[in-house]
């Protein structure tokens, strides 16, 4: 008798704290619950946008492989709409200005690497696409605005290629002594095996070779 006395004091305890606790219990499983198949639901939405994402990109490229450069123009708009920040996108971007320069369509080309660098996708690409950029504003002789470019944030990685293209561009204006600087810093940041060195020493040499060392006054 004394069992069942106590059994039900238990019962009658655990009913009371049920009754005070027990939304509040149901809810936070519900929320926990509906968390963990969000988090799920967002995996696998995530694998099928990137499965989506990348058949757009072959088509992309079997479209640059043809020459087709409309049909890289379209696919890349239909990558950059439905894949907006995406590395796809981005890696579609310069795909398709390299076709669009290709097919001597500068307009589109510099339209596509605008999109990169006003987007909201990796550090790495807009560097690329802004260096690229300032290519065809060199080629267009627009050497303040490719300057301008030239002279924004970069990552580290991108300080030697940076140099260079200013280097470029400085030498177009004829401040050579602004383009030597330019090039001895390209080719300080770059590294002993790059190939590109040689490129870079070619150039600094038709201007006249390293610059002037500032000349300290007399004590």
């Amino acid at each position: 008798m004394a069992f069942d006395l106590e059994e039900q004091e238990q019962l009658a305890t655990i009913k009371a704290w049920w009754n005070q606790y027990g939304n509040l219990i149901t809810w936070l499983l519900i929320v926990a619950l509906a968390g963990v198949a969000s988090w799920y639901g967002w995996k696998n939405y995530q694998a099928g946008q990137a499965n989506q994402a990348s058949m757009l990109y072959e088509e992309l490229q079997k479209a640059v492989a043809a020459k087709d450069n409309a049909k890289v123009q379209r696919a890349a708009t239909d990558m950059e709409a439905k894949f907006t920040g995406t590395a796809y996108a981005q890696m579609a971007a310069l795909v398709a200005a390299k076709s669009a320069v290709d097919a001597n369509d500068v307009a589109t080309a510099k339209t596509q690497l605008q999109w990169i660098i006003a987007g909201r996708g990796d550090d790495e690409f807009k560097a690329i696409a802004k260096l690229r950029l300032a290519g065809l504003l060199l080629d267009e002789k627009a050497y303040d605005e490719g300057l301008k470019l030239i002279d924004s944030e970069f990552p580290e990685q991108f300080a030697s290629a940076v140099a260079d293209r200013k280097g470029d561009l400085l030498t177009a204006q004829n401040k050579l002594d602004l383009a030597r600087a330019a090039y001895q810093i390209a080719l300080d940041k770059s590294d002993a095996q790059n190939p590109g060195r040689q490129l870079i020493q070619l150039k600094l040499d038709a201007i006249g070779g390293a610059p002037a060392k500032a000349v300290s006054s007399p004590k």
